[in-house]
């Protein structure tokens, strides 16, 4: 087992992620802070085949950890006056004339109603598929330059799944729907505006909104993704992608270091007004979510965190923090994807343990956003 760590030692969490390593994962790359300092340390292989570890802070795609900086960027709009959180989303979606009910809180809520454009489970089970993001098919066509307004176009092709605000549904189509907005209401990508009002203000520096680009910038851990056919499993690295395809339900890219930073800054206030932070952490009482944050318990002894996950494609990232900030825990998974998501039930696994491990409880990962399209 391949372990490296800063000097002060914390067995119980370079056990925790030796496990991670053994139930599966490629690698892993943990940081956490608290009132005993920082801890940052990391565990398996850069990449299949080789004996080099993962980087302690490389970057990672950090799937729907984008949602959380989504939000966030919405909110500081809001606090500038150019939007507010119950303007009706059709307001700046003219092309697409979504239903006049839904908001941007729904948007950011997901309590809009609207299509998932990844594919939704019916209340039967049966899974309506959306776009296609697993299996062959995506592994040939994930260079493929996806616009967010065919993605949306797919999505409101499909029935609505509630009247809005009515019910919770996850659906990245909602952040694609909030990218849209942010860009007719300020004349300017979203990309800029993530940079103006959250990147450069907190000096996040190795993270980025990709957009097209295929390239995670070094240093990084590898991605892969597998699949059979003809009775043949084929394993390809897929750590080079075109994200469009997820758009701002999950294309950024991050590092551990970045992810604590930009967590510890949201919850004490650093980008956002009170009444806002307030808002964006005010749970919906069917699933714990607020405004881009699941809002949970940590068990008896560990309290409440704020938290969002991510995993896209073989890549993977975990982001916790208490309320105040003097706890967080950060982390980049890499791992071999596949279209029955296999890892799955290893991913929650993981997050429970090092939750339980760090925060005193195991509760906070109920919902640990397994590697599914970038939940």
């Amino acid at each position: 087992m391949s372990v490296t760590a800063t000097d002060q030692d914390r067995p119980e969490l370079r056990k925790a992620i030796e496990e991670i390593v053994d139930s599966g994962f490629t690698g892993v790359q943990l940081r956490v802070h608290d009132e005993r300092g920082e801890w940052v340390a990391a565990a398996g292989v850069r990449e299949l085949g080789g004996t080099a570890k993962p980087p302690e802070n490389g970057r990672v795609r950090i799937g729907s950890n984008t949602k959380t900086f989504t939000a966030a960027l919405v909110l500081r709009l809001v606090a500038e006056g150019r939007l507010a959180l119950d303007d009706p989303a059709a307001d700046f979606l003219p092309r697409f004339e979504p239903d006049r009910r839904i908001t941007l809180r729904m948007l950011l809520q997901h309590t809009s109603g609207i299509f998932n454009f990844t594919g939704e489970y019916d209340e039967d089970g049966t899974f309506v598929p959306g776009i296609a993001w697993s299996g062959r098919e995506w592994v040939d066509n994930r260079f493929t330059t996806y616009r967010p307004e065919e993605l949306v176009h797919l999505a409101l092709s499909h029935p609505a799944r509630f009247e809005p605000g009515t019910d919770w549904s996850y659906s990245n189509t909602n952040y694609v729907l909030a990218r849209l907005v942010i860009e007719q209401a300020t004349g300017r990508t979203y990309a800029q505006e993530m940079e103006r009002l959250v990147l450069r203000p907190l000096g996040l520096n190795d993270t980025l909104v990709p957009e097209t680009a295929t390239e995670v910038p070094e240093p990084h851990a590898h991605a892969y993704y597998r699949y059979e056919e003809a009775g043949r499993t084929t394993t390809v690295d897929v750590t080079r992608q075109n994200p469009s395809w997820i758009s701002t339900g999950g294309d950024m890219i991050s590092t551990t270091q970045d992810l604590h930073t930009f967590i510890s800054a949201l919850v004490t206030g650093k980008l956002l007004p009170a009444p806002l932070l307030a808002e964006m952490c005010a749970p919906h009482p069917k699933a714990g979510y607020g405004l881009g944050v699941f809002v949970q318990d940590a068990g008896p002894n560990g309290g409440t965190v704020i938290t969002h996950n991510g995993g896209i494609a073989g890549h993977g990232a975990l982001m916790y923090s208490t309320p105040d900030g003097s706890k967080t825990l950060t982390a980049a998974l890499n791992y071999v994807d596949d279209a029955g998501l296999s890892l799955a039930p290893a991913f929650q696994k993981a997050t429970q343990r090092l939750v339980k491990e760090f925060f005193g409880g195991q509760e906070a990962a109920g919902r640990a956003d397994e590697p599914e399209p970038a939940q």
